[in-house]
């Protein structure tokens, strides 16, 4: 008889738990077809020590033991999976794959049979993890449990609430099927899966610029360019650094995701000692988000400005400014699309050559490729509208969220009406950026086995694998109306079949944006660029990036493992114990574009200029790693046994670190006014991260489906990647905004000193502009500029509007190199990472119902330091946090239902974002999940599954809670669904 459900899908993990050397969790399929949840990610949050990162609310990548994906290795039954994920979301428009992290999105659940995750080291498992190995397993017809056809269809309809406030479907289909065949002799076997999946959404969202770290005797300064002498100034900060705003922004997407997977295994065992396996895996995730943005942003000096009560880095509870005329409000509109592909082909022959020796041959090919996917080829165009309407604004950031307040008023620059709507709409400039990523693994293994009987065996064995990872990306920019909206009314125009008018405002219902709800515009960018760019085709379509690199790596290992089982003193022990050896030869490729120039485009805006040169340069790299391991366990007294292991493991930098070219940044601000122009540089000499881990766990499984564990995890790692800091030039690109003697900004600082004029950026760059307009003739600049000033002393916004749309400002001889601080990552970094997990299960007899949980502890010294130096880059471990989860169970007579929660606590997941190498946390996150089934008959069974019913919101923040850097609304969605098992 085939035992199913969720009652049987924890017994066998109990199984694998109890049974295996060392520390393995796992999670098993409920019956064909059916896994546990609907996406891999989610199943994996509920082993002790896992924790998730999500996309659009869906389980994406995986942490373990604080680890975050990078550090994980993932393998398809046993072999690695390559990864490759350009991640547009929140902020990602001009993202880049560089990563190595698996994104589990990709697999439907439906396929899988089990997970399974080796938290301690083993020598015949190649090196890559440092969190944990994760394995992947799939179906294979000759182990079937059953003879002739077998297999399930499964159909699922899919509501996400928050499609409620968009355009997309309200319910959407989820389709899969697996078939498996085994003929009578069990020598022929055949099993087939395919899946279907698709989710539309909606979120609103807000994601403003990181803030920037400014001294705080900078920002006081009423000569600088933050507050003058008429600006009020409350809560006086005494910390060294103060985060200052740049703007605020709201966001409301509509998403789509599309999943498609396919499996297929042929088996053939011709006699019962030799089985050859051929596999194939395919999986497709495309994913489409249109994004509308609102974003309001600081002219400075500030009218007024209270800072809280961080006595680490002071920040801002509420900033107002009174513009001198009416600054823009943007209305950027985003359409972003990605596609990723990931194929696997395997050919494996298992021989029992005699009845104590065995032989198995592995090798296998794979790709991942992910790609532009928009109508246009590119994987995000942003096309920048705005509205020259406002005349006041105040942000209130105290709750963790910016709420605004603003005046509005369109007689200046708009259509005069008394309202904000599309006649007041104007072009300001379009980008698109096109990345991919595609990493190809050829691999192969040969383990030979030695059966010593008893259960102990001798295993030896060698692997190879061959990767090469390719990033590639494209960026362009245009101007349009360009940044001071030349052209108000232009939209209304040319796309008022494009533009809609919606409330933004209106979309949030957890997060409070403004008192007065405010109008804002939609309208597909893809569309809007086609119109734009060819209404301005007198302006040329600028390359601002073009990046091409490539990554190899050669590993080989060979390895020898020893089993033996027994007793001592006439209890059950077991012993594993092996050594890895392995040698890495990295290659390092860049095709490198060089920029001509980096040119002043308006007061605080930049933009690269890149030339038709391209040179190649590359890096070498190599290293060799001796690997041991060993697991112990011993069954203590009767169901209670006792581990401990200890082995080194390693996991690879990301790509990103390994590249070859050198990139140049613009400074995001005059560096006359504190702007830091930055460079970036790889490393392919770079050595892996390199960990002696300790464990030490007892388990007491005191009764059928029921056990309680708790174990202690010791990890010393050391070559964690810092980063080295270094002041330099590169390919000989001039500062215009320098403020050196001499310079036209130089004589611009000067001229507005004497002037008692603020020295703001917007004072500087029209100032620096008179004077390249007038051939350097002061006088002239300096009539001009007064006659533009108003009464308080400001400059005229629809003059400075006109000076930016008039000119830009490139470097001359006279103007000194730009000095970029050039960041190359080194291994100049040590960590202790140490915890404990809990975790237990029960069932109450007979009843059916049973409770599940787990907790997962985790300190370390790699923690990041919010007050660091902004000119320094900081080291801290990614990942980094506790987890939890707690299941309610009910199992019997057809009848399956878990409620299960789960949470994750503050966690950071990147370091050195932004100009200022600022940290991004994520806030605590928990969920709130149900699944209940119902077997009809033997065949036939209904299901119903909701994830997030408390609707909790993701949050990432910088250095202070109040520094948002992205905050999503997340709604719940329902699946209803029926399997019909054969």
């Amino acid at each position: 008889m085939v035992v199913t459900g969720i009652r049987a899908s924890l017994n066998r993990a109990i199984d694998i738990k109890r049974n295996s050397a060392g520390v393995v969790d796992a999670i098993s399929a409920e019956d064909i077809g059916k896994f546990p949840d609907t996406n891999l990610a989610e199943s994996l949050q509920r082993i002790t020590g896992v924790s998730i990162n999500r996309v659009n609310g869906e389980g994406s990548q995986v942490s373990v033991r604080g680890f975050s994906g990078g550090f994980n290795l993932v393998t398809l039954n046993g072999r690695q999976l390559p990864a490759s994920n350009v991640d547009t979301s929140g902020a990602g428009d001009f993202a880049r794959g560089t990563g190595r992290s698996f994104d589990f999105q990709n697999l439907a659940s439906e396929g899988v049979s089990a997970l399974e995750v080796y938290k301690t080291g083993r020598a015949s498992i190649p090196s890559g993890g440092i969190g944990a190995a994760i394995n992947v397993v799939t179906r294979k017809p000759l182990e079937s449990r059953e003879d002739g056809v077998t297999g399930s269809f499964g159909a699922k309809a899919l509501h996400d609430v928050s499609t409620m406030q968009g355009e997309g479907a309200r319910v959407l289909p989820e389709v899969s099927g697996l078939m498996s065949w085994r003929n009578d002799a069990r020598t022929f076997g055949l099993s087939v899966f395919g899946s279907y999946q698709r989710r539309d959404s909606t979120s609103a969202q807000s994601a403003p610029n990181y803030f920037t770290v400014v001294p705080t005797a900078d920002v006081l300064n009423p000569a600088g360019p933050y507050v003058n002498g008429q600006t009020q100034i409350e809560n006086r900060p005494t910390t060294p650094f103060t985060l200052i705003p740049n703007d605020s922004r709201y966001q409301f997407s509509e998403n789509k995701r599309e999943r498609i997977n396919g499996q297929a295994v042929l088996q053939f065992a011709p006699t019962e000692g030799l089985t050859f396996t051929a596999d194939a895996l395919f999986a497709q995730n495309r994913l489409e988000e249109q994004r509308s943005e609102q974003t309001n942003w600081f002219n400075r000096p500030f009218g007024r400005i209270v800072f809280n009560g961080n006595d680490v880095i002071a920040t801002p509870d509420f900033i107002s400014e009174s513009i001198n005329g009416v600054k823009d409000q943007g209305f950027e509109q985003q359409f972003r699309a990605t596609k990723t592909q990931l194929q696997s082909y395997g050919l494996n022959g298992k021989w029992q050559m005699t009845d104590t020796l065995s032989l198995n041959l592995d090798g296998y090919h794979a790709v991942s490729r992910s790609t532009p996917d928009a109508p246009n080829g590119t994987s995000a165009t942003l096309v920048s509208l705005g509205a020259p309407v406002i005349d006041s604004q105040a942000i209130d950031y105290s709750s963790g969220f910016p709420r605004v307040t603003q005046t509005i008023n369109d007689r200046i620059n708009g259509n005069g009406n008394g309202v904000l709507d599309i006649g007041d709409l104007g072009t300001q400039i379009a980008r698109t950026n096109a990345a991919t990523q595609r990493q190809r693994i050829n691999g192969g293994r040969a383990d030979l086995g030695w059966d010593l009987g008893g259960g102990s065996r001798f295993d030896f064995g060698g692997t190879y694998t061959d990767s090469v990872m390719t990033s590639a990306r494209v960026q362009t920019q245009q101007q349009l109306g360009d940044w001071g909206i030349t052209d108000p009314g232009i939209v209304q125009r040319l796309a008022s079949n494009v533009v809609k008018t919606f409330c933004l405002d209106c979309k949030f219902d957890r997060f409070n944006t403004a008192d007065v709800k405010r109008t804002a515009f939609r309208g597909n960018a893809v569309v809007l660029n086609d119109i734009f760019s060819n209404f301005y085709a007198a302006n040329p379509i600028n390359t601002t990036a073009n990046d091409y690199d490539r990554v190899g790596e050669t590993v080989w290992g060979v390895y020898g493992q020893i089993t033996w089982k027994g007793e001592i003193a006439s209890r059950t022990a077991n012993l594993l114990f092996g050594t890895r050896y392995e040698e890495t030869k990295v290659r390092s490729t860049a095709l490198q574009a060089t920029p001509s120039a980096i040119k002043w485009d308006a007061d605080n805006d930049f933009s690269s200029v890149i030339s038709n040169s391209v040179s190649t340069v590359s890096q070498r790299g190599n290293y060799q790693n001796l690997l041991p391991a060993i697991d112990f366990n011993i069954e203590v007294f009767d169901n209670f046994v006792a581990r401990a292991s200890a082995s080194r493991t390693l996991a690879r930098p990301d790509y990103g670190n390994l590249f070859a070219s050198t990139t140049a940044g613009a400074p995001t601000r005059p560096t006359a006014l504190g702007g830091r122009p930055t460079g970036n540089s790889g490393n392919a000499g770079l050595l892996p991260l390199v960990s002696d881990n300790f464990d030490l766990s007892v388990e007491w499984y005191y009764k059928p489906s029921s056990y309680v564990s708790v174990g202690f995890f010791d990890k010393r790692v050391r070559n964690f990647i810092g980063t080295g800091v270094f002041n330099r030039t590169l390919f000989d690109l001039r500062d215009p905004s320098s403020g050196a003697a001499g310079t036209r900004s130089g004589i611009a600082a000067d001229r507005l000193r004497a002037l008692a004029a603020d020295l703001s950026d917007v004072n500087l760059f029209t100032y620096t502009a008179l004077l390249q307009q007038n051939g350097g003739n002061t006088a002239q600049a300096d009539a001009t500029f007064q006659a533009n000033r108003n009464a308080g002393g400001a400059l005229n916004q629809g003059f400075v509007d006109s000076i930016l749309q008039a000119v830009d400002i490139y470097g001359n001889t006279q103007d000194p190199l730009y000095n970029f601080a050039v960041s190359q990552p080194v291994n100049n970094r040590d960590g202790h990472i140490y915890g404990f997990e809990l975790a237990g299960q029960h069932f109450f007899g007979n009843t059916g119902f049973g409770v599940q949980a787990s907790y997962t502890k985790v300190y370390g010294d790699v923690n990041a330091d919010i007050a660091a130096d902004p000119s320094v880059n900081v080291f801290a471990l990614t990942g980094l946090g506790d987890s939890a989860n707690g299941s309610i169970i009910y199992d019997k007579s057809g009848l399956s239902a878990r409620v299960t929660y789960n949470w994750r606590d503050k966690f950071l997941a990147a370091t050195n974002q932004g100009d200022s190498r600022n940290p991004l946390f994520v806030a605590p996150f928990g969920t709130l999940d149900f699944n209940i089934s119902y077997d009809l008959n033997d065949r036939m069974a209904l299901s119903i599954e909701g994830v997030n019913l408390t609707s909790e919101p993701l949050v990432q923040y910088g250095r202070d809670r109040n520094a948002l850097v992205f905050a999503q609304e997340l709604k719940p969605r329902f699946l209803l669904g029926a399997r019909y098992r054969f």
